[in-house]
């Protein structure tokens, strides 16, 4: 039986790390996708400690070189890739995080990474995706991205303003679920994952959910069965006793 193939961007650190964790823990060989070489080959050394086949691949997803040598890379050693997980990411603000505040360079910055990135990488590799019987791809956003959640006067995310990371994921969302459009007639299957607040270095560990309840999300997306659902923003539901399920766009 052929060794699932998973690369995880931002995979040394948080929740990426603990996805790539999880699904080598299932038996994968998971590639960590990170540019920061020191963090990353810290991550590989951990991760092969504990047993799993871990490999540090450099990868900026800002930086289109970078992306391109990482698909290389991947077509040259494995041929194939099984599941994507863009989990990269980073939140910014100006001042005290109000819309009218927001700067054009903070707005930039954030989707550079948080959109941008996923579809220059998701480009990138979408042709071994295509190699692999049953592609996976996982765009990590977040409840603060359902315009649903965020518009809810009941809710508990109401009262956030900001706009930079917010509308991020709301672009990512959309993302996700146009390319889950064009691939709905292929065996891949794309989708949202939410992880909800996590305690992260993202956030200076003031989340109330751990690295690696959030990574179950990404995990459970990464390997749903044939019969599975594409084109969903799934995971934690604050709104429904922290219970997973799907969350409105």
């Amino acid at each position: 039986m052929t060794t699932t193939l998973a690369l995880v961007t931002g995979a040394n650190k948080g929740i990426g790390y603990a996805t790539a964790q999880q699904l080598a823990a299932r038996g994968a060989t998971v590639l960590l996708g990170a540019r920061d070489e020191a963090r990353g080959r810290e991550a590989e050394r951990t991760l092969r400690a504990g047993g799993a086949d871990a490999r540090f691949v450099p990868l900026d997803v800002t930086d289109a070189e970078s992306v391109a040598a990482a698909a290389k890379l991947v077509e040259r050693e494995y041929g194939r890739l099984d599941v994507l997980v863009n989990n990269a990411g980073i939140v910014r603000a100006d001042g005290t995080a109000l819309p009218s505040e927001t700067t054009l360079a903070t707005l930039r910055e954030v989707f550079d990474t948080n959109v941008f990135g996923v579809v220059t990488v998701t480009n990138a590799l979408l042709p071994l995706l295509r190699r692999a019987p049953a592609g996976r791809i996982v765009n990590v956003s977040s409840e603060v991205g359902s315009i649903g959640v965020m518009t809810d006067p009941q809710g508990a995310l109401f009262a956030l303003t900001s706009v930079p990371y917010p509308a991020s994921k709301t672009a990512l969302n959309m993302v996700t679920a146009m390319y889950a459009k064009e691939l709905r007639d292929t065996p891949i299957k794309v989708n949202a994952a939410n992880p909800g607040y996590c305690a992260t270095d993202f956030n200076h560990h003031s989340g109330f959910r751990t690295a690696e309840q959030g990574a179950e999300v990404s995990v459970h997306l990464a390997t749903l069965p044939a019969d599975g659902p594409s084109g969903l923003l799934w995971g934690y539901r604050m709104d429904n006793g922290g219970d997973h399920g799907v969350l409105p766009w």
